[in-house]
């Protein structure tokens, strides 16, 4: 497997750039390098600090904490570069049909929604999460732009908790959620306890949200169908259903499996594939 160049400031972004002789591609690339630093605002005052350090560090002026800001901006930008680059070299090695895909309004501005958020998330996970969707979002026509704008805010609303809990549905379909807690953790807590109430929270966030759902059986038609009503008998439990409970199966929406199919994976290289 190819490894990635390691691009480690704006000044190797564009002697890349540089050195790139087809204008088309050049052109292409350069947009979209800027459309993703265009949405992230320390951008410009990085490049500004950065030029102003040198001048006075040529003059002995520099104080610590305009070192200590530079010094950690220059670690992001590092990073920044790095991802741009991931998506641009997956791309440009894909058909002729994503790169046309790369030049257009409506990708561009996939591009800079979701490096906004890229620049926002707080775990590497999730820089991943937009890293992928941003990449397969060129690569194939399976979703709406609007879909991709919507993945973008589940990337941006949901916790890392919320995650493990749609990768146990993915990897385990009719999974009851006594067996998602076990896959996720060592110890099974009272049912009026905190660590309940959240993972109650967590089930019903990411059922109201269109993710998840319990298992429903369909017709040929792809009708879902209602299952026969019951009456609970008079000699069943007293207590309410527990947050971990045994009997109901859960499995992702076809909008659930989209979403883990563009952010989890690297899976599509040519639109209509």
């Amino acid at each position: 497997m190819k490894k990635p160049v390691t691009i480690n400031s704006i000044e190797e972004i564009k002697s890349k750039l540089s050195k790139i002789d087809d204008q088309g591609k050049k052109s292409r690339i350069t947009r979209f390098i800027i459309s993703a630093l265009s949405s992230i605002p320390w951008v410009g005052g990085f490049i500004g600090a950065s030029s102003a350090f040198h001048s006075e560090k040529e003059q002995g002026k520099v104080n610590d904490l305009q070192k200590l800001w530079l010094e950690e901006h220059h670690r992001k930008i590092e990073e920044l570069a790095n991802t741009i680059f991931q998506i641009i070299d997956k791309l440009e090695s894909s058909g002729v049909d994503v790169q046309d895909r790369m030049e257009t309004e409506e990708y561009l501005t996939l591009v800079r929604k979701g490096f906004k958020e890229w620049d926002n998330a707080e775990t590497v996970e999730k820089k991943e999460y937009l890293r992928k969707l941003l990449t397969n979002a060129a690569a194939t026509s399976l979703s709406t732009d609007d879909m991709i704008r919507l993945f973008i805010e589940w990337i941006k609303n949901y916790h890392e908790t919320h995650f493990m809990v749609i990768k146990e549905i993915y990897k385990n379909k009719g999974i009851t959620r006594s067996q998602i807690w076990s896959n996720i953790s060592q110890s099974r807590p009272a049912e009026n306890s905190v660590e309940a109430d959240l993972y109650k929270l967590l089930i019903r966030d990411l059922s109201t949200g269109g993710i998840i759902r319990q298992h429903r059986e369909t017709d040929y038609y792809g009708n879902f169908i209602k299952k026969p009503s019951s009456r609970r008998s008079k000699s069943g439990s007293s207590s309410y259903k527990s947050a971990f409970d045994e009997n109901d199966l859960y499995e992702l929406t076809e909008m659930g499996q989209r979403f883990v199919h563009y952010t989890m994976e690297d899976v599509v290289t040519q639109i209509g594939e």
